[in-house]
């Protein structure tokens, strides 16, 4: 999800809620602890030197039981980031603590922000030699494509 696709939304909620994938809800007394701009400079294993940015939302779970961030307020913490720090209209990765720091993209379900678990990928398979992958064919497919297949009942097999 990207920034603006957040700010469009906000204004339509009562509450701010985040649920994880399985099912599991952000405690509704976190604190967005950061909203800034991140980027990623590297060399993948192929040698191709890449640039990622992310808009990047720290949630944190705080011992603060009274503390509800409503909608108005998270979206005054992103016009101020925007402002002050130029963040530009990008994807958001959010990070949030369960046993360590995760990493997650951002969707909405109609109700609540969910944290989409990411996974990690070689950007460079050409290039190291990984397989490319099979394409998949069902047996149906195989026989009722081919001009070759014989007919219950006809004697060729």
């Amino acid at each position: 999800m990207k920034l603006s696709k957040i700010k469009e939304i906000l204004p339509s909620l009562e509450n701010v809620e985040f649920q994880l994938e399985n099912g599991t809800f952000v405690p509704e007394h976190f604190h967005v602890t950061e909203v800034g701009q991140i980027t990623k400079n590297f060399i993948d294993c192929g040698g191709v030197i890449r640039t990622e940015k992310a808009v990047n939302f720290q949630l944190w779970d705080a011992d603060d039981f009274e503390h509800r961030l409503k909608p108005a307020k998270l979206l005054h913490i992103i016009n101020l980031s925007e402002e002050k720090l130029g963040i530009e209209d990008l994807e958001i990765e959010v990070e949030y603590q369960s046993q360590t720091i995760g990493k997650y993209d951002l969707e909405f379900n109609g109700k609540n922000f969910v944290l989409v678990n990411k996974t990690t990928a070689c950007l460079a398979q050409d290039a190291c030699g990984i397989p490319v992958e099979k394409q998949k064919k069902n047996l149906i497919e195989l026989t009722s494509n081919s001009g070759n297949s014989c007919e219950p009942g006809s004697g060729c097999c």
